[in-house]
């Protein structure tokens, strides 16, 4: 027999092949999370939860705004430091330096005292902590000011910088955290 021969047809061939059946739902989908008395939830509509969706934007609104207000501030306290302190362009970038170590330092102190020993008002830490000292410190300008002075053939610049960066900001807050503590735990033996 030869494989081209027309009578030498296989009758399994002729059979309907069973073809897999595809889920309806899409591979990604879970199913709806339980509510709180244990019936599930169905997806949410957007139609009728804008109102609910609305309260909630609102209720954070005062929190957006002392962060945009802290940041706004923390800003312009990085570019007036940097604006009066500028250095040529492929010498050490001191005012950023000084900008993320200060930054850091700082923000050991507020997080002792803000978390640690004083119960603040509720917008107080995410303006000092997020906005004031996110806006004042600088990741952005520390890399592109790294990628710069690798670029303008300063190496050993550009990694004393980075590494140095990077060293003094850990040991910036490790330090003050470390002091806060200390100080507040000794005010508080001295005070009883």
């Amino acid at each position: 027999m030869h494989a081209d021969d027309p009578h030498d047809h296989d009758p399994r061939a002729d059979e309907p092949q069973e073809v897999p059946r595809e889920d309806p739902r899409p591979s990604s989908a879970s199913p709806a999370p339980p509510s709180h008395d244990g019936e599930r939830l169905l997806p949410t509509d957007m139609d009728v939860a804008a109102r609910d969706r609305r309260s909630s934007v609102l209720a954070l609104l005062p929190t957006v705004a002392v962060i945009a207000l802290g940041g706004a501030l923390g800003a312009t306290a990085r570019y007036a430091v940097e604006h009066h302190w500028r250095a040529a362009p492929d010498g050490f970038p001191w005012a950023t330096f000084t900008v993320n170590v200060v930054g850091c330092a700082v923000m050991g102190i507020v997080v002792v005292l803000l978390m640690e020993v004083w119960q603040a008002p509720p917008l107080v830490r995410p303006f000092l902590a997020t906005g004031f000292l996110g806006g004042f410190t600088t990741l952005s300008t520390y890399a592109a000011d790294t990628e710069r002075l690798a670029r303008l053939d300063r190496a050993g610049i550009a990694l004393a910088y980075y590494a140095g960066t990077l060293c003094a900001a850990l040991a910036a807050v490790a330090l003050t955290s470390a002091l806060t503590r200390r100080f507040v735990l000794a005010r508080g033996a001295g005070g009883r």
